[in-house]
């Protein structure tokens, strides 16, 4: 069932009409507890940009996110959604920049981690990522993204996930 619910996910993400999005993501990468992560997002570039007048502007884009998790350590395959406000620091005659989050996620189950199972399907996340856009327009962009999932407190045991991902992005 849970392989269903992740195949319809990412067709859904991936079949959409462009029109509204303004990009795709695909990110892979591995964390604690010899788990593996793949998923796949849409983006919804934002309109406001602060500091434009500087070298140094600081814009974003909302992140819709749907994978899955290969928790080997604990209780296997595992359903992955998102919603993510992104902050993007960009220098204007540079392909480079750097971004920041904190997003809302659901899990279909209960990961564990280091022997302590996570207290509720509910995480909030977290990244910090460096990145380059290329291509003629600038419309591919790949990037380095360190992220961490955990309740934030909210219920014990709150052992949290660190992960390591591989992030690619379409701009339309």
């Amino acid at each position: 069932m849970k392989n269903k619910l992740l195949a319809a996910a990412c067709f859904l993400l991936w079949s959409s009409s462009g029109g509204a999005m303004d990009g795709v993501s695909i990110e892979g990468g591995v964390g604690d507890a010899r788990t593996s992560v793949v998923r796949v997002g849409a983006h919804w570039n934002w309109q406001k940009k602060w500091f434009t007048q500087n070298r140094w502007q600081l814009g974003g884009y909302w992140e819709a996110q749907a994978g899955g998790w290969d928790n080997r350590g604990g209780v296997g395959a595992l359903l992955d959604l998102g919603i993510t406000p992104v902050f993007r620091l960009t220098a204007a005659d540079s392909p480079w920049y750097f971004e920041g989050a904190i997003g809302f996620h659901w899990l279909s189950d209960y990961p564990v981690r280091g022997g302590r199972s996570f207290s509720s399907k509910f995480q909030f996340g977290d990244h910090l990522g460096v990145g380059v856009r290329y291509g003629e327009r600038r419309q591919h962009d790949i990037g380095l993204r360190v992220q961490h999932l955990s309740n934030g407190g909210l219920r014990n045991p709150n052992p949290g996930i660190n992960l390591i991902l591989l992030h690619y992005k379409n701009h339309f």
